[in-house]
Parts: C-alpha cells; structure tokens; sequence
C-alpha cells in the first residue's frame, strides 16, 4: 500500500504541477496580452497628440483668415462709403437747384415762400452734415469749374469768374458736380 500512496502521492504532486504550470501561463497570457494593448496606447497617444495639433493649427489658420476677411471687409467698406454719399447725392442735386430757382422766382404768398426757404435750408444742412459743399467760385480752377463762356470784363481781372450759371459741389476733394460759369478773358 505504501507503493499506492506513493504513486498517489507523485501523481498529485505532478497534478499540481501541472495545475501550477498552466496557472503560470495563464496568468501570463493575460499579461502578454495586455502588453500589446500598452503597445497600442502608447502608439495611440502620439497619434492622438498629432492629429491634435494639426486640428488645432487648422482651427488658427481659419480664424486668422476670418479675422483678415472682417478686416477687409470693414476696411473696402469704408473706402466705398464716399462713393456711394457721392452716387446718392448727385442724384438730388437736380432737386437742390429747383429749390433754388423756387426761391428765385416771384412769389405773391410770402407763407408758401418761407415753407420753400425752410425745406432748402433744411436740404443744405443734410448735405452739410455729409460732407457736402458748394465749390468756391471766385477764381476759375478748371479741376472745379467749367467753363461755358469767355467775357471781356474791365470790372474783372483775367481768370475771374463773372457769373455763375449752375452752382457746383464737392465732397473733400472729389468733385461732385463742376460748377458752370463764364470766365473774363
């Protein structure tokens, strides 16, 4: 019996050797096979890192063009706005001068006169406010006037505006309407 026992023994022993050797690799297959995983990660985080910044240099360049694109913008608008004051009020100086000639003219209601005074008034300070002004018209500048007759004047000196026929404006330097006017030779 004690061979029995022994043989027993033995294969118990080899049992547990054999319980312990495949406890052993499956305790480290699980190790081999988080090991990748931590390969994985660690190669992830670089990639990650990468395509991160790249997101956020991209993210920069589209807020730096939209940045420049409000610049821009702003900048083309505030060059055209004189344009366009000047587009619009050419259109309405046709008016200016009916208003003028009304002023002009004889009138036998002195309550429709001053109601034509008042709105002309009112007319010149919006284009005041503008930036609109009447071209000066004492000494001839053909950049401002035009000429539309040469008179012999003793009165007037050479170059002399003699009358003025239609009134000219400007806005700054740019000229809006030149002003017609006959000139003393």
């Amino acid at each position: 019996m004690s061979d029995e026992k022994n043989e027993k023994l033995e294969n118990d022993e080899e049992i547990k050797e054999e319980t312990a050797e495949t406890a052993g690799t499956e305790e480290e297959a699980p190790a081999e096979a988080e090991a990748p995983a931590e390969a994985e990660v660690v190669t992830e985080e670089p990639q990650k890192d990468d395509e991160s910044a790249k997101l956020k240099e991209q993210l920069m360049r589209t807020m730096a063009e939209y940045d420049n694109y409000r610049k821009r913008t702003a900048k083309e608008k505030t060059e055209m706005m004189p344009d366009i004051t000047a587009r619009v009020v050419s259109e309405f100086l046709p008016v200016l001068d009916s208003l003028e000639r009304a002023l002009t003219a004889e009138c036998s209601d002195e309550g429709y006169k001053k109601g034509v005074e008042m709105i002309h008034g009112t007319f010149l300070e919006t284009l005041e406010k503008l930036g609109v002004e009447k071209v000066p018209t004492e000494t001839f500048d053909p950049s401002m006037h035009q000429a539309v007759q040469q008179v012999q004047s003793d009165e007037h000196e050479t170059g002399q505006i003699v009358s003025v026929f239609q009134n000219g404006y400007r806005i700054g330097n740019k000229v809006l309407r030149f002003a017609m006017v006959s000139v003393a030779q």
